[in-house]
């Protein structure tokens, strides 16, 4: 175990030392890279992370969240894939129940054709803090500094992986962009976003190469953009078979609609249930 895991709060959920079986998934405790953040910058620390950056469909999501210093860290919470579905809801649930407070921000895929990915990431991470409803002392967030992030942060690298607050963030955002996935699959069932997300598998590639894309797909990624030559088609709702059989209502309109997503309020979007 390294030294910035190796003390911190109890794990919550865990058994005294005598009395515990061996644990086969790492349980994440408060490292010491955030406990000094808190003693030089104040005890309301941030953790920011995204989702979403590889997929050839859908946006780009990401959540901010700030986590009670003095409690409990939370058992089994690690980086987002690292986990499987089930984990993730099951701790989603856990995190926004004991933060202090959560956000989600998100960049479209309009967005993201028109700035780039990691400007679109970027953007969903401005986007998320800024709803954060309490002011954070400091941010700490997964992967390299940003330059374009105009918020004083300190960046780790893998840090979905070694901090509990990015961790936090991670599955809360994996957990919001599955669902809102899962919710388009439904308009566009040949695609099986239900499954793949909208990252690259046989499934997905297959259904592009059937019936061509959608406005949800992000036609700058290299394997869309050569469908498109290949093939110049675009799929519309009715191509595809939608229709009001689907018991589609305008409240889930305005949740599966990307562009609609960004101006969600953030609880409502967290609210968003299973499909």
């Amino acid at each position: 175990m390294r030294s910035d895991e190796s003390d911190g709060p109890p794990v919550e959920g865990e058994e005294s030392r005598s009395n515990r079986r061996p644990v086969h998934h790492k349980r994440k405790r408060w490292t010491r890279i955030e406990r000094d953040l808190r003693s030089e910058r104040g005890p309301l620390l941030a953790g920011v992370d995204e989702v979403g950056r590889g997929p050839l469909a859908g946006p780009v999501v990401a959540c901010a969240v700030i986590m009670p210093p003095d409690m409990r860290a939370i058992a089994g919470v690690d980086d987002s894939k690292k986990l499987s579905p089930e984990q993730r809801t099951r701790l989603a649930v856990r995190i926004r129940e004991r933060a202090l407070d959560c956000a989600l921000g998100a960049a479209s895929v309009h967005e993201i054709e028109r700035l780039n990915i990691y400007q679109a990431s970027v953007l969903a991470m401005r986007r998320a803090l800024g709803r954060l409803k309490i002011s954070p002392d400091h941010v700490i967030i997964d992967g390299k500094p940003m330059r374009t992030l105009p918020i004083p942060h300190t960046a780790v690298v893998h840090g979905d992986a070694r901090c509990f607050s990015i961790a936090c963030a991670s599955i809360v955002a994996k957990v919001t962009r599955d669902r809102l996935m899962a919710r388009l699959a439904v308009r566009y069932p040949v695609y099986t976003w239900e499954t793949n997300v909208g990252y690259t598998t046989r499934a997905h590639v297959r259904g592009l190469e059937l019936h061509g894309i959608t406005k949800h797909h992000r036609r700058s990624f290299f394997r869309v953009s050569q469908l498109v030559l290949a093939l110049d088609s675009v799929m519309s709702d009715e191509d595809l078979g939608v229709g009001t059989e689907l018991g589609i209502t305008v409240g889930d309109d305005v949740i599966i609609n990307e562009h609609a997503l960004l101006t969600l309020h953030n609880t409502e979007l967290l609210a968003l249930p299973p499909s």
